[in-house]
């Protein structure tokens, strides 16, 4: 489990080209990593569309955005396309990296218990520390992207 203060891993995945994502793509950024259940549902949608409408004023700031689910790259490629994102996704469909950050647990939908991704953003800044994590109790999808700018000091 990565938490606060931890350095993050260098190699993060490969995203819905297949093109390899790696943390020192990002020096002297903020990187906005963040994990979520799955393509095409409501609240991953949402939330997605919100960074989306969000990204001139989060990358004014100094963030560029990464998304993280478990889905395939050619789902992440439907998904970025019918919202027209204009960031990355990367396909951890090995669950590598939802299991390294720690946000692969058990969730429940009608009282059943099952595995899932935990939605949960990590901001990570210039040197490759973590510098905040949004938990999945406190996302607001339809407001993620003011909840990351509030953090700016």
């Amino acid at each position: 489990m990565i938490k606060t203060g931890d350095k993050a891993p260098e190699v993060l995945g490969n995203d819905q080209n297949g093109n390899e994502i790696s943390l020192s793509q990002f020096a002297g950024k903020k990187l906005v990593l963040y994990f979520y259940p799955k393509d095409m549902t409501s609240g991953c949608t949402a939330e997605a569309c919100n960074l989306r409408n969000n990204y001139d004023a989060l990358q004014e700031k100094g963030y560029e955005v990464i998304g993280v689910s478990i889905d395939t790259e050619s789902r992440h490629q439907k998904f970025i396309e019918k919202n027209d994102l204009p960031f990355s996704l990367i396909a951890d469909t090995e669950k590598k990296l939802v299991e390294t950050f720690g946000v692969w647990g058990e969730k429940k939908l009608y009282g059943r218990p099952y595995m899932g991704t935990l939605r949960t953003t990590f901001i990570i800044n210039e040197e490759g520390i973590i510098e905040r994590i949004i938990t999945p109790k406190e996302i607001k999808v339809k407001e993620h992207a003011a909840q990351i700018l509030q953090s700016e000091k």
